[in-house]
């Protein structure tokens, strides 16, 4: 019985250790790597029209519908959460600075639809969010955290579809700076 106690402590302490520090979590598990064309998805997505304004009343959006322009491709874990919030915020008033750079800025959980449009209108969120309730696409990028939802992970993907950045986030706050500052430095003008 203590065996059984101790090994149980010993999972509880790991699991709780991959929850807090997504790195750890992120270990070995990458699906999407630097280098690696971005897996395609369609998901339905609030705000579309902010990205594609001919698409304007569509209720789905593909990955490759924004072909053609980089793209910055960030999960987040819960609409309407503090780190959430600030993170998609700090993409929200960086918009016009990525556009210049001719980079479009999507958000992506595990939120249903009605949450996504939910989080757009009360944060003024002016890109679209890809709700993802099925957990498909945070499995297949390979971000899926242990409480089933998507670890705070920014994938930068150029023109042509290739990752070229991926950010473990570890402050959602700085998060949108460095990944415009990585846009300016290594996609512009490409």
């Amino acid at each position: 019985m203590r065996l059984l106690t101790v090994l149980f402590s010993a999972i509880l302490a790991t699991l709780c250790a991959l929850d807090a520090n997504p790195a750890l979590a992120d270990m070995g598990t990458d699906k999407v790597k630097v280098g690696d064309p971005a897996p395609d998805f369609t998901l339905s997505a609030a705000n579309i029209s902010t990205a594609l304004p001919e698409k304007k009343g569509a209720a789905t959006l593909s990955l490759k519908d924004l072909r053609g322009k980089n793209v910055v491709l960030y999960f987040f874990p819960k609409a309407m959460t503090p780190g959430c919030t600030a993170q998609s915020c700090g993409f929200r008033d960086l918009t016009r600075a990525f556009e210049k750079l001719d980079t479009v800025v999507v958000g992506i959980s595990t939120d249903d639809l009605s949450a996504q449009e939910k989080f757009t209108e009360k944060e003024h969120l002016n890109f679209p969010l890809f709700a993802d309730p099925t957990r498909k696409v945070a499995t297949e990028y390979g971000v899926l955290g242990s409480r089933s939802v998507a670890q705070r992970t920014t994938f930068v993907i150029d023109k042509k579809g290739i990752v070229r950045k991926i950010y473990h986030v570890q402050n959602a706050r700085q998060n949108p700076e460095e990944v415009l500052q990585y846009v300016r430095e290594h996609l512009a003008g490409r």
